[in-house]
């Protein structure tokens, strides 16, 4: 396959993936600030939603203070930041019209369709009137897009470069929602709550499990009550659990594999290691090591491995 095309293929699906997470991100802040909690408490929410995606320069320097309707905005159809929903699905569109020839009409119509509704309902008042229903149609609408290509496309490179996209970003996405809800409030979760603090707890990390469509996993897995700890073993460490590192990383493990060539040996070493140190670890040694800095290495090395992947596969970035 020629590497424009992979680029293509790849980059799509971490796009599509990407408005996904953005949405989901925006979802367990926008659900967290409505809990009884004090205007101070709320806006650090937000404030570390930016911090996490790493775009808080970018929004000060065109909103100035944080607030709530300007985060959503900016992180909803903000043309300028390319990390918006609107800019990730213009973003996969486009890239999806590149390789025209290479998609089915099924996923083809499925990225169009997305785009142009999109438009529509930025445009008019669907997303102001109703955050939680416009968020939830943007994760429903990569669902469809991941449905229908495992449903309609062969089961060759470019299938396999769309599972590598979706999941390298998903990883990486994952450990930004773990992050962004842990470290702002670490302190004070992971220590001795007070009893009237445990139905806010409940209604916190709650909120974060269904965030990433974990609650029932949660009550099925543990049969226990909400626990921090808990919550993070499920979205680091649990390889059953689809969206968590663990599961993120096999698809892309497995994924390098099929599409490995005589340069990308070291590649798929670095991803199978850090793959298996995930497999072989404990939520105790990662909470003794501190979760934040366990997650900010493990961001680190998914970079790592995204750029070693367009070095081997896709077109080379510009100097």
């Amino acid at each position: 396959m020629l590497s424009r095309t992979a680029d293509h293929l790849f980059w799509m699906a971490r796009y599509t993936e990407r408005a996904e997470n953005t949405a989901r991100m925006l979802d367990v802040t926008y659900q967290t600030a409505l809990l009884p909690q004090s205007e101070a408490v709320a806006l650090i929410g937000w404030q570390s939603l930016l911090n996490i995606s790493e775009l808080l320069p970018a929004y000060t320097a065109l909103h100035g203070e944080v607030n709530a309707r300007d985060v959503m905005n900016f992180m909803v159809k903000e043309e300028t930041n390319p990390s918006s929903i609107v800019s990730c699905l213009r973003a996969a569109r486009e890239n999806a019209r590149a390789v025209r020839g290479t998609l089915t009409t099924e996923v083809w119509e499925t990225q169009n369709q997305t785009w142009l509704e999109v438009l529509r309902k930025v445009k008019g008042d669907e997303f102001e009137s109703d955050p939680g229903q416009f968020l939830d149609w943007v994760k429903f609408r990569s669902h469809l897009s991941r449905g229908v290509t495992l449903g309609t496309m062969l089961m060759d490179e470019a299938l396999y470069f769309m599972r590598l996209g979706t999941f390298l970003e998903r990883a990486d996405n994952t450990a930004r929602l773990v992050d962004v809800k842990f470290y702002a409030v670490q302190s004070e979760f992971f220590g001795s709550a007070s009893e009237k603090d445990q139905e806010y707890d409940f209604y916190h990390w709650s909120a974060i499990l269904r965030s990433v469509s974990g609650f029932e996993i949660y009550r099925k897995v543990y049969r226990d009550v909400i626990k921090p700890e808990l919550v993070a073993e499920l979205l680091i460490l649990r390889a059953d659990m689809p969206r968590s590192l663990h599961a993120s990383l096999n698809e892309v493990v497995d994924n390098l594999a099929m599409l490995s060539n005589a340069q990308s040996g070291e590649t798929l070493r670095h991803a199978g290691k850090l793959c298996a140190e995930i497999k072989y670890a404990s939520i105790d040694e990662i909470l003794a090591t501190g979760l934040h800095t366990y997650l900010g290495q493990f961001l680190d090395r998914v970079n790592d491995l995204g750029a070693r992947i367009s070095r081997d596969f896709l077109m080379p970035e510009e100097a």
